[in-house]
């Protein structure tokens, strides 16, 4: 297992690494996909989705395509308008249909459109921002280099339960290591690039602090649905929601740090 789970670690990376650095429209159409992959695997868990595709289902993604297409010409023109747009599409489709969904599953797919689509969207934005193509390596130094720092540290000195009940593994101490981890990747990062080791260590420092909120989110999902793994899509690891939970949180943050930061020379 621990082979498998390698492997498919290393073929995400490059696969990330290639997009990354290609950016552009491989890149939006890539989140884009992603990110409808991650809203089928939260359906599936928060009961939207049943045997087959319903209408609902097939609402929240055209509302996810809807905020992209208005990404492409724009977030800060249309951004707010596709959102407002989608949320009416599921109440319409819950009017229209009733009874035939439940409140909370309206809900849910409401929630799935935020939660994924747009949160993720934040990859994409941050690689177009000026010097995107440097900054947006921040977005996964700091959420999974705060995941692996923290699981070092936990397992080697770790002796205070974070958050008990919710996931008995994870430390204090594993936390604190995880932040520090982060910030000190953050520094090295910046050295390399010739970029402002003060603005990256801070960014990277929040970024961690919010990639583990995002990771027990996820698990409180999970835990609440009583699923073990979102999906299999990457053998070892789960489904995108599995690998990307603390991403989808981490995005935005760093999206908007570095355009508050940006005129202290990142």
């Amino acid at each position: 297992m621990f082979k498998v789970r390698l492997a498919s670690g290393v073929l995400l990376v490059l696969a990330i690494l290639l997009l990354i650095f290609r950016g552009g429209s491989v890149l939006y159409v890539s989140v884009a996909a992603v990110s409808l992959i991650g809203m089928r695997e939260l359906y599936q868990a928060a009961g939207v989705h049943g045997e087959k595709m319903g209408v609902l289902e097939f609402a929240g993604y055209s509302g996810a395509l809807l905020y992209y297409l208005a990404l492409w010409f724009g977030i800060e023109r249309y951004g707010l308008l596709a959102i407002l747009a989608a949320l009416i599409l599921l109440m319409s489709v819950y009017v229209f249909t009733y009874p035939k969904y439940q409140a909370e599953q309206v809900m849910a797919a409401f929630f799935g459109i935020m939660y994924v689509a747009v949160m993720l969207s934040f990859i994409y934005l941050t690689r177009v921002l000026e010097g995107g193509i440097y900054h947006v390596w921040l977005i996964f130094l700091c959420s999974w280099g705060c995941d692996t720092c923290a699981y070092c540290v936990g397992v080697l000195f770790g002796k205070h339960k974070m958050t008990p009940v919710l996931s008995p593994k994870k430390s204090v101490e594993g936390a604190v290591g995880g932040v520090a981890g982060a910030v000190l990747l953050g520094v090295l990062y910046a050295y390399f690039t010739k970029g402002s080791m003060a603005g990256y260590a801070v960014i990277c420092g929040a970024g961690a602090l919010l990639s583990m909120i995002g990771d027990l989110a996820a698990s409180a999902i999970k835990r609440q649905t009583k699923i073990k793994d979102y999906g299999k899509l990457i053998p070892g690891h789960g489904g995108i929601l599995d690998r990307f939970d603390s991403v989808i949180f981490t995005a935005p943050v760093i999206y908007f740090l570095i355009v508050v930061l940006a005129g202290r020379a990142l």
